[in-house]
């Protein structure tokens, strides 16, 4: 009976030490897979061991683990194809000289220039004109076949002041006011300045915003007046814009096809943004390495609006407060696509052994 136990308390004993054992021997094994080693230049040169770049024989790196939660982290939406996520020591970050900044809530703006000139639209008085009898015409008719036809007359009016430039407000306060349209939309002692701005800088611009004027032919004077109307048709040789500031003009110095320099500001307001610099492209999408903590760096895709200032509004993608990096950014996305590479051919299912 004596000789039972023992012999059943020595067989516990060495199952329990063979568990041991082999725990012992898998976090060995696992601590020995995150020993790998990198040169800063070259990051494609690694090894299991110290050593020297063959390349530019500079002592090889160690490379900290990377399977960290802040990196595991990244969900689909997040991610940037093609590159991964990726540490870097505090002595690499120097050496490469990267640099970091937040995003932030800035006050944004920026300015839109053109060529202009002075001008008297008699046209637009004409199709002025030609709306507001429309109107009156309708006005008048009692019969329902003529009533139709006055409804298309005033329509077809309408639509060429709107392809002129002209608001629904503005459409609105010539067939309701008994003002002249001098009056109303030129008012004594201003001139109107049409100019041509470029397609892709209109999106900012709206009614009312400030609007300088100067003109060569007038040195040292300063004209200031509000942007009226933008033409909705595209000048399709020049890829441009018309766009009309009404310019006061008490002195009567501006005549009419003066030539002038045209400058329209634009305040965005308070939005988030970050340097210009900080901003890569991928195709036609944008995205930012962002720094998690002890030197995580992560691609993230965001949503950039107008640049103004140096700056890009970040619509999506990032919040305030976030870390990214400014500078170095080539050898940031290298090595971050490197890790994309890595990670695809560690994830790629190896094809399976036919036996004959």
């Amino acid at each position: 009976m004596i000789a039972r136990t023992i012999l059943f308390l020595l067989l516990i004993f060495g199952c329990t030490q063979k568990h041991e054992s082999i725990d012992s021997n898998a976090k060995h094994e696992s601590a020995q897979k995150k020993e790998l080693y990198r040169c800063s230049m070259h990051p494609a040169v690694t090894s299991d061991k110290p050593g020297i770049c063959p390349i530019c024989h500079m002592d090889l790196e160690k490379v900290e683990d990377e399977t960290t939660p802040a990196v595991a982290q990244t969900t689909a939406n997040q991610s940037v194809e093609g590159r991964g996520a990726f540490t870097l020591s505090a002595e690499r970050q120097q050496m490469i000289g990267v640099t970091f900044a937040q995003a932030t809530i800035r006050h944004l703006g920026y300015e839109v220039r053109a060529s202009g000139r002075v001008a008297f639209d008699p046209e637009l008085f004409t199709a002025i004109e030609e709306y507001r009898q429309a109107v009156m015409s309708k006005g008048q008719m009692t019969d329902t076949l003529m009533q139709g036809q006055a409804n298309d007359l005033v329509s077809s009016a309408k639509t060429k002041l709107k392809l002129m430039g002209l608001s629904d407000q503005q459409i609105r306060s010539l067939s309701s006011s008994k003002s002249s349209a001098m009056d109303l939309l030129l008012p004594q002692g201003s001139v109107w300045v049409y100019a041509e701005v470029f397609e892709y800088e209109v999106a900012g611009l709206k009614p009312g915003v400030e609007v300088e004027v100067d003109a060569p032919s007038i040195p040292n004077k300063l004209f200031t007046g509000k942007l009226s109307s933008i033409n909705p048709v595209v000048n399709s040789p020049t890829r441009t814009v018309r766009v009309r500031a009404l310019i006061p003009d008490p002195e009567s110095l501006l005549r009419p096809e003066t030539f002038v320099n045209v400058k329209i500001k634009i305040d965005l307001g308070d939005r988030l943004a970050i340097p210009e610099s900080a901003v890569l492209f991928s195709g036609e999408k944008k995205f930012v390495f962002i720094v998690m903590d002890k030197g995580h760096f992560m691609p993230r895709p965001i949503e950039a609006g107008l640049k103004a200032d140096g700056y890009y509004e970040v619509t999506s993608g990032l919040a305030s407060g976030d870390t990214i990096v400014t500078s170095a950014n080539f050898l940031i996305d290298s090595e971050s696509r490197l890790r994309g590479v890595l990670e695809n051919a560690t994830q790629t299912p190896a094809p399976a052994h036919q036996g004959h």
